[in-house]
């Protein structure tokens, strides 16, 4: 009896040491594999047509990560489904490092807008780094009478149904803006879409939608050149292309905030090694006056947080647009 339980536990320790081996072996794997990456070209997945915001990032990024690593970093467009198409497609790729996807809000706006979406933001992506942002922008026509966020407000609730705002396609975060904006005041106000930035301040310049919620980038010139009154930058600090527009904040409407972002995220598992290396050298990069010049004239600010704190980032917007999304009973095909 005592032999059998002798041998038992010997059986028993020799398991354990074995899986205790390759717990070793895995994590010298990893090692291995992070001290030598990248030893091969790197697929950045841009789930857009080229020529958007969110591609020229990734190029500038693939470019200079290029350069610092000697290995070629190529950005491959993937658009279709809002971003599904291309975003699905880095989810079901190997956790190596060698597949990266570059993100913009409608990565956290899809699944509460979408019947169905091929991906989990949270369970199925490691976030590397939130390499931009750009605010939204609240404007109007300038012979609207309202001169502050506040007197729009009023002038709204005096006319219910009569005022309306352009917004620059369903689901992106300057029509979510807007549609936060009805019902935290409770606005009788009309959504405008339409397909893109452009004709959204179009409308606007032309007094057609007498308000434009849009991205910093298409609505900057116009305000400068008086074609569009500013009346707040969505932002927790003023913008340095718009500084005589006041934010959100110094509007009197602080739940206001958004912004268009663009980060890169990896497919769960990827070494954190391997997101570390990613995410400090871009941290470097946006820091060059050349790169942060680059991304301003883009209408963007660098940030380079780390992965805590863009995985973090995503789980708020999550949540927040999607009950957004929800209130507002908005539906993608």
């Amino acid at each position: 009896m005592m032999a059998h339980k002798t041998m038992k536990e010997g059986v028993v320790t020799t398991l354990m040491r074995g899986l205790f081996a390759l717990l070793m072996l895995a994590c010298a794997g990893d090692d291995a594999l992070a001290q030598n990456y990248p030893s091969r070209t790197i697929r950045m997945i841009v789930p857009f047509a080229a020529g958007g915001p969110t591609d020229v990032i990734a190029r500038i990024v693939a470019q200079k990560l290029s350069e610092t690593w000697g290995q070629q970093i190529y950005a491959e467009n993937v658009p279709g489904g809002g971003g599904n198409t291309g975003i699905a497609m880095a989810a079901r790729a190997p956790a190596d490092g060698y597949t990266i996807l570059v993100v913009s809000t409608g990565f956290l706006v899809n699944p509460s807008m979408y019947a169905k979406v091929p991906y989990d933001p949270i369970k199925d992506f490691a976030p590397v780094t939130l390499v931009a942002s750009s605010p939204n922008v609240l404007s109007v026509y300038p012979e609207v009478r309202a001169r502050s966020v506040r007197e729009l407000i009023d002038l709204i609730k005096a006319n219910p149904g009569k005022y309306s705002f352009a917004q620059p396609g369903t689901g992106s975060t300057p029509h979510l803006a807007g549609e936060l904006f009805k019902q935290q005041y409770r606005l009788d106000l009309v959504t405008v879409p339409f397909n893109g930035a452009a004709l959204a301040v179009n409308s606007t310049i032309g007094g057609h939608t007498p308000i434009a919620f849009t991205a910093l980038p298409p609505a900057m010139s116009n305000i400068k050149d008086g074609k569009l009154r500013g009346l707040a930058v969505l932002s927790s600090k003023r913008s340095p292309a718009l500084p005589d527009v006041p934010t959100n904040g110094e509007a009197g409407v602080p739940d206001l905030e958004s912004d268009t972002l663009t980060g890169i995220v990896a497919p769960a598992g990827t070494p954190k090694e391997i997101i570390e290396r990613w995410r400090n050298d871009i941290a470097k990069m946006v820091a060059t006056p050349e790169i942060t010049q680059r991304l301003e004239t883009l209408g963007f600010a660098p940030v380079a947080n780390t992965p805590e704190e863009f995985g973090a980032r995503i789980k708020v917007e999550v949540a927040r647009w999607g009950k957004v999304v929800h209130e507002a009973n908005i539906h993608a095909d």
